[in-house]
């Protein structure tokens, strides 16, 4: 940590954690005018999908996205990578490249000195660089909770775009980053996250999602999504849903971060598990004798989570070491798809294999 002014303390939540609960999501774009009007919108709000996709005169696929959040770290140069990461992570969970950025900046002036700002901007911009992309201009306002994040374009040829609305029966799903981002901010917040902890959540954190343009490449890979505030089963329900099938994950296939199931035990379970869990219950199935521990990790709230991943069942042990081998050590098949209509179900047997 770089510095004694803890940003968590100014901020009432962090992280994706801050995401509105789907259920009230949906309740608020339940009256958006449709979109069809606009017949060179490929990607709107219709499936919940990760960014908005235009299609260009000449055929290229223009990608839009934007996010932010409050401080889901201390440190000022940490949080601004992570938010960062996360920001364009959306592009990439289209099948698209990103080309640059637009900084998001709420600070609470009188409260965060003008080199912590800075910090935060250093931090998101040096996640800018690592993804290739410079950030081009943005916007800062006054704010009482710091806020930080990215608008972002990119681009992707139409071949190469992927939705979350395209998993198909008989698909193996894989996730390619282990969960328990929430959770481990939890701990941090009240003081009981060690070094070790806090050094493999920012490594997840601040890992670009660029894996996501290569796989827009492969025909065998269907529909691709990030896994960010909503959870594991919040947005594989959305994949569900989206592409009119059941989604069957295997809890103990899926990747957790090293000590993620230690700290859940010890009650550091987020508000935003909760809400996650309350939007989607209806649609999700859980085996009796599945702990409840098991189930907050399954809704826990991820910040710039990994990718799902919904492929051809014979090509993914190939996918899957390809995504491995580009440094997505803790990726992991978790589940199938199978013939239904935008359901869940979770399985407590034995995990797919490896």
């Amino acid at each position: 940590m770089t510095t004694a002014l803890k940003l968590t303390e100014l901020a009432h939540g962090g992280g994706c954690g801050c995401k509105l609960a789907p259920a009230v999501l949906q309740q608020l774009l339940a009256g958006s005018p449709a979109a069809a009007a606009f017949p060179q919108l490929l990607v709107g709000t219709e499936t919940a999908d990760d960014a908005a996709v235009w299609q260009l005169p000449d055929g290229t696929c223009a990608i839009a996205t934007t996010d932010f959040f409050m401080p889901v770290v201390d440190d000022p140069r940490d949080f601004g990578r992570i938010a960062a990461t996360n920001a364009i992570s959306d592009i990439y969970a289209m099948g698209g490249t990103p080309l640059f950025a637009l900084a998001i900046l709420g600070i609470p002036l009188g409260k965060l000195p003008l080199d912590v700002t800075r910090d935060i901007l250093a931090g998101g911009a040096e996640a800018c660089r690592g993804a290739g992309i410079p950030v081009a201009g943005g916007h800062s306002i006054d704010t009482a909770e710091p806020i930080y994040g990215l608008a972002v374009i990119g681009t992707c040829r139409p071949e190469q775009l992927r939705r979350n609305s395209g998993a198909r029966v008989g698909d193996a799903l894989i996730l390619t980053k282990a969960i328990g981002v929430g959770i481990y901010a939890n701990a941090l917040r009240k003081g009981a996250l060690d070094a070790e902890g806090y050094a493999e959540m920012l490594a997840s954190t601040t890992q670009l999602n660029s894996i996501g343009a290569r796989l827009g490449q492969e025909r065998a890979v269907h529909a691709i999504t990030d896994v960010t505030g909503f959870g594991l089963l919040g947005h594989g329900l959305e994949m569900a849903r989206g592409s009119g099938v059941t989604l069957r994950i295997k809890a103990d296939a899926v990747p957790l971060l090293r000590q993620a199931q230690r700290l859940v035990e010890q009650d550091f379970v987020t508000g935003a598990s909760h809400r996650n869990w309350d939007s989607c219950a209806g649609a999700v199935t859980l085996p009796e004798t599945l702990p409840i521990a098991t189930r907050h990790l399954l809704t826990d709230a991820q910040t710039s989570g990994g990718l799902l991943v919904s492929c051809e069942a014979g090509a993914a042990r190939e996918i899957l070491a390809m995504v491995r081998d580009h440094g997505y050590h803790r990726a992991a098949m978790i589940g199938t798809v199978e013939t239904g209509d935008g359901r869940l179900i979770v399985d407590a047997n034995q995990g797919v294999a490896q």
